[in-house]
């Protein structure tokens, strides 16, 4: 069930809880004066390489065109690969970091918060807002964090069911396919438009940038370079579809194995109440999940498989959180505070079986969760804008965006 007092729930004394925040603190201190040229060399070497990749990808559909179709379609096929993975890279190393500020320090104008739009179907000021701000500052708040589910899905127990959610499976499924498209609405708030609590000229203002972000990705991958590609043209339409699915689903696999597995906890209203910045440490640790790999694994996921490390420093580069990890699970080993983590598979496992298990009423299917008190139901919703800008002025902004930090 939902958690209503983390410190309760960890059986920490608040001499601890604030002594965990120091310690924590200490080592965002370090690694932010240890910051240097390695750190500016590895994002100036990966934005390289995609940039690289998604040229040669370019290039190669274009270039195939005239020839032989027993060359042509090895060619166009390595080509969508290739630009599937620079997709991947850009969204999740690359565009993903630098929108959280990771890189401001470098002061480099391109490489920059306030500059950097990514290669997805959402503006980057509305990711900024739903993801930078209302996520990571209310990570699994039910009622506060629109990643529960996307306001597509039931993904917590404490979330009332409804006839509808029986389609899950399927509901999940289209999800994954078209999760670009998915994330490009987020900011909308589907649910307060749907009980008409959203405001109507902010969403018209948002309709326009998504429209206007989503045609030209549209004209980018289905007009322009098949238009390059001549006779040809379908199979660069192909290819180029080819690779944003590639980016769909693994942005949706890294994502949904970040907050959903069994270790992951829910909170309710009560445990951001007058929450201090230790608390609000705590919760990120509880509410979230790391999963296992290697170098390459990580640097394809957006270093998110060392997602707790990313939740507690979002600003602080993504390639020094498998340093920060070590330091970090060894702070949890020393209060017994939980750390998830297990191999991706696994992880993806737990998630689908909320996902089919959730699709049934409670009563049916047992919780697979620790043990976390009091059951607690909530409907299936969102809190009240007016709500999230009083928790707001409360807790101070975390986002680099200035519609977050207004």
């Amino acid at each position: 069930m939902a958690i209503a007092d983390v410190a309760q729930y960890t059986h920490l004394t608040a001499e601890e809880v604030e002594q965990i925040g120091l310690e924590l603190d200490a080592i965002r201190k370090e690694i932010e004066e240890s910051r240097g040229d390695a750190d500016a060399a590895y994002i100036n070497r990966v934005i390289t390489t995609q940039r690289w990749m998604a040229a040669v990808a370019r290039i190669g559909m274009i270039v195939s065109a005239p020839l032989d179709p027993k060359v042509r379609r090895p060619v166009v096929a390595l080509s969508a690969i290739s630009l599937g993975l620079a997709k991947i890279l850009e969204n999740m190393e690359i565009g993903h970091n630098v929108m959280h500020g990771q890189w401001d320090w470098m002061n480099d104008p391109e490489i920059h918060s306030s500059t950097w739009e990514w290669d997805t179907g959402q503006p980057a000021e509305q990711w900024k807002h739903s993801h930078n701000y209302i996520h990571h500052q209310f990570t699994n708040v039910l009622g506060y964090d629109n990643d529960i589910g996307y306001g597509v899905l039931r993904m917590a127990r404490e979330q009332k069911w409804h006839p509808v959610n029986l389609g899950q499976p399927v509901y999940n499924a289209l999800l994954a396919s078209l999760f670009q498209w998915g994330v490009a609405l987020h900011d909308l708030d589907i649910e307060a438009i749907r009980k008409r609590e959203k405001d109507p000229k902010e969403m018209k203002r948002q309709l326009k940038q998504i429209v206007k972000k989503g045609r030209n990705q549209i004209l980018k991958d289905y007009v322009l370079y098949p238009a390059l590609s001549g006779r040809q043209w379908k199979s660069t339409m192909k290819a180029n579809a080819s690779a944003n699915l590639m980016r769909n689903l693994w942005s949706y696999l890294i994502i949904f194995c970040g907050h959903f597995p069994d270790g992951a906890l829910h909170f309710t209203e009560d445990e951001i109440d007058d929450e201090t910045r230790s608390e609000w440490y705590l919760r990120q640790i509880l509410g979230t999940a790391n999963f296992e790999g290697g170098k390459l694994l990580h640097v394809m996921s957006g270093n998110l498989g060392y997602q707790i490390e990313h939740h507690l420093y979002p600003d602080l580069p993504s390639n020094r959180y498998a340093e920060i990890s070590t330091r970090v699970r060894a702070l949890c080993d020393k209060y017994d505070i939980p750390y998830t983590t297990g191999p991706l598979h696994q992880q993806y496992g737990q998630v689908l079986r909320v996902i089919m298990k959730l699709s049934l009423p409670n009563k049916l299917t047992s919780d697979d969760k620790p043990p976390t008190g009091d059951d607690v139901t909530v409907e299936h919703g969102r809190q009240r804008q007016e709500a999230r800008q009083e928790r707001r002025r409360e807790l101070g902004g975390w986002s680099r965006s200035e519609q977050a930090s207004a």
